[in-house]
């Protein structure tokens, strides 16, 4: 079929007014095999494995305590810390307050926030959630958590994490202190935040 054409005279078209679906600039008519298997899993509802960042709870001693307490079923778990051995007992979020020395960290944020009025209060820890699809076996998620906050906080962040299984998916609860031990802060940003969903995956 001829393409259609307005012409003002016999050599000169006016107005070309087929474009025959091309692409416009820098416009891509395909997608990548990753696009694609990423689409499929959507579609079809597959489960992944997730990271979520609790964003309460973090910014004052009580709260810290209290949710340290809750991840370790008041004392009924064991609690894996950075230092390596597991702790158990209903004053261990007691103990890793005081070992983590958040009370210092506290007083030093309040003399801050003086000085700023009006600011949110920066985080003494962030808390997060590792999961992974129902059927997976505990024990390699918590491998995988440990290998992860190993090559991500060692040495750095102090951490303590627990393994929960109460739920049809098994998931890891993990308490991350916000300042480093060379004292710098942890921002969990969007693109941190993908960054640890692709090694964790």
């Amino acid at each position: 079929m001829p393409k259609p054409v307005i012409r003002l005279s016999d050599d000169r078209p006016l107005l070309d007014v087929a474009s025959y679906a091309r692409p416009g600039p820098g416009r891509r008519d395909r997608l990548s095999p990753t696009e694609i298997e990423h689409i499929s899993l959507t579609v079809h509802r597959a489960p992944e494995v997730m990271i979520k960042v609790l964003s309460r709870g973090g910014q004052d001693l009580g709260a810290v305590q209290r949710h340290i307490g809750y991840i370790g079923r008041y004392g009924d778990l064991d609690i894996e810390t950075d230092e390596g051995p597991a702790l158990r007992g209903r004053e261990v979020g007691k103990e890793l307050l005081e070992n983590w020395d958040l009370d210092l960290d506290e007083h030093r944020r309040h003399a801050e926030l003086a000085a700023a009025y009006g600011r949110q209060p920066p985080r003494l820890v962030h808390k997060l959630i590792f999961s992974m699809p129902p059927g997976t076996p505990p024990d390699k998620v918590l491998a995988a958590v440990r290998n992860f906050a190993r090559e991500e906080f060692a040495l750095k962040h102090r951490y303590a994490l627990v393994l929960h299984t109460d739920e049809p998916q098994p998931h890891v609860h993990m308490v991350v202190k916000a300042v480093s031990e060379q004292g710098v802060r942890l921002n969990i940003r969007k693109a941190i935040l993908r960054r640890w969903r692709a090694e964790f995956a």
